[in-house]
Order: structure tokens, then sequence, then C-alpha cells
């Protein structure tokens, strides 16, 4: 058993380094969320790092076998601590009536987190202003998953993985469309069908809505939590990794997360703030204050490089660097009330992306 302190400090490298891993054991190598990872156990404790980018060929981590069908995990050839990786879940076996592989509609992130992008692209990609670090069409591309996820289908799995008790929250992403009607009634319908089938708590991510009424529509529908990401608060990185973002600008992020806000409540409502890309920990200490502010929880997370991503060959921070920043987040979280225990379902109640809830309980 690991101290807190050795366990924070170990997650916080792993997310760093990554993890080399033995052959025939792949991470998720494309998708929207956390693409290149693998879900890894250590002290009981899910936790999501990087499997396939350049840089975890250069790792200290290793997988090992310990020859009585566990792992064992290894620095720089020194054992560590033991550790699971977790088969792929019993319902990746399935396929719904009409043929579509369970594991092509959901997948399951982190602990207990069943995910699906309900469309799997972004009208952004045609644009040319896509995100840089996200890689929702490579999934797609290379035959894994559907590009529309249909509601019943998606319920289907969700109501499987519900009763089987491997998923006890959901969260659907979707990349921007065209037809903002069309995208929210579709979201709708799916959160719909998995309250009524599965009666799980259900996290939506969306693009900060052009018009009123989007989100009034989902939280009708049953919607839980919401995430609306900026990414960054600095409009000059902002421009340069994610184009359409800026070009919306801030005052529709902040009006679109205010009104969320009063809709489904302080500490249901999160933003990403992605370190790595560019700003300073203080900027993103200051970044995640004015969130909070809002009652909007900032999750602040490692770049996690995608390969095929426009930022593939980048790196994540430092361990050094997300250490100080976690533990200056976990502060403001504290100085305003919030806290991921008390986010009913998404990445902030999951947060094997993330090492910020590791600090929160210590942070003063």
């Amino acid at each position: 058993m690991l101290s807190r302190e050795k366990l924070r400090r170990l997650r916080v490298e792993l997310q760093s380094a990554g993890l080399r891993l033995p052959e025939g054991m792949p991470g998720r190598a494309g998708g929207a969320g956390p693409a290149d990872s693998r879900r890894i156990i250590i002290d009981n404790r899910v936790v999501s790092v990087p499997a396939c980018s350049w840089f975890v060929e250069q790792s200290p981590f290793r997988a090992v076998p310990d020859g009585q069908g566990g792992f064992l995990l290894q620095r720089n050839g020194q054992t560590v601590c033991p550790l699971q990786v977790p088969a792929p879940p019993e319902f990746y076996r399935h396929q719904t009536v009409s043929g579509t592989p369970y594991q092509a509609l959901a997948l399951l992130h982190g602990h207990g987190c069943l995910a699906s992008t309900v469309y799997q692209d972004c009208s952004c990609r045609t644009t040319g202003e896509q995100c840089h670090f996200c890689g929702i069409g490579l999934s797609l591309s290379d035959g894994r998953t559907v590009l529309y996820k249909q509601p019943a289908e998606l319920a289907e799995v969700a109501r499987h993985a519900a009763l089987s008790g491997q998923a006890c929250h959901v969260t659907l992403t979707c990349g921007c469309r065209e037809d903002e009607p069309a995208a929210t009634a579709h979201l709708a319908e799916c959160v719909h069908m998995i309250k009524q089938h599965a009666g799980l708590p259900v996290h939506i991510q969306i693009c900060p809505p052009e018009s009123g009424g989007v989100l009034e529509s989902l939280h009708a529908a049953g919607v839980d939590t919401v995430g609306i990401h900026i990414e960054t608060m600095d409009m000059d990185i902002l421009r340069r990794v994610a184009p359409a973002k800026a070009r919306w600008g801030q005052d529709r992020f902040r009006s679109a997360l205010q009104e969320a806000v009063r809709l489904f409540g302080a500490n249901q409502v999160s933003s990403f703030l992605i370190a790595g890309l560019g700003e300073t920990a203080d900027s993103l200490t200051a970044g995640a204050r004015e969130l909070c502010s809002m009652g909007v929880f900032p999750y602040v997370l490692p770049l996690r490089p995608v390969p095929g991503t426009q930022l593939e060959r980048c790196r994540p921070p430092a361990p050094e660097y997300m250490d100080g920043l976690y533990r200056d987040v976990a502060a403001v979280l504290k100085e305003h009330g919030l806290s991921s225990k008390a986010s009913k379902a998404g990445c902030v109640r999951c947060g094997a992306c993330s090492s910020l809830s590791l600090f929160e309980d210590d942070a003063v």
C-alpha cells in the first residue's frame, strides 16, 4: 500500500511519462476523450495513462507480468508496486440486434464511466478550425466506431453495462454540427433513452450553444452534469490550438457556463483546462479561479498528445509542473467550496485522466 504522497507522485509521473505495456496489449489510439491511453489500477484507483505516443518508448515505467496472472509496475527496472491492467469489459463481446458491436457504440473510461461520442465527427474539421489536440475522427476512419449513434442502441449498451455492474455513470460527447437544433434533439434523445432504460446519471459535453434553449432542452431530457470546455483562458494560445473556439470568444463561453450553472447547479458544470499548451502555471490557476467564481469546476489535466493529431509530437508537462499546479488549483477549489466528490457524473466524477482529485483532500 502506497502512502497518499507516494501515490500522488507516482500517478503524476505516469501521466507525464506514460507506461510501456507488454506486446499484444495496445492502448486506445484514437477518438474523442482519453485517446492514447490505457486504464490501469494502482492501490484500487483507476488511472488513465499515455500508452501509444512516441514519448512512451522513453518512459522509465513498464508493466511486467508477475508470473501469477498479474503485473508489476517497474521504474527503470526496479519494482515499485503491484499493478492491475483491467481486461476489456464483458459488454465489449456483445452486439445489437442489427449487428453493431457494443464496443463501436460506447467504451468504458476510467472507473465505471461508460462513454460515447454520439456523433463521431466535428464541423470544425471541414473548415480547418479543428482543435489541434482532438482525435475525434481517428477511430471513425479506422472503422472502430460508427458516425451516428442510434439512441435506442446506445441505451441498450448502457442498460447492459449498468445491470452487469460495469458502469455507474455515463459521459456523452459530440463534435460540433452545423445543424444545432438537430444535434440537440439527437443528444437529448440519447440522454432520455439512457435514463429510461439504464437509470444512470448522465454527463454531456457540448460546444457553447449559438442559440437559446439548447441547455434547457438538455436539462429537460434528464442531463445531470454538463461540460463546456474552453481548454485555455489565454486567447493567444486558444487561437493557435483551437481556432474555432477562439473565434467564438470567451464571452460566448462565459454566457453558456453561467446559464448551465443556473440550470444544473454549482459543481455540476465543468470546463477543461489543459496544461501543456503554453500557459504558465500561474495563468492556469488564475483561469481556474475565474471558473470557480462562476460555480464551474475547472477540470485541470495534462495535455495528452494523440498520434494522428496536430500536437502528436508534443509531450505532456513535467511532473514537477503538474504537481505544483494541482496543489494550487486544489486550494482554489477548497476556497470556493467545489469538490470532485460532489459531481454526479462525467469526467470530474471519474477523475482518471487527471490527478487533481488526489490533491483536493490535503488542500489548505
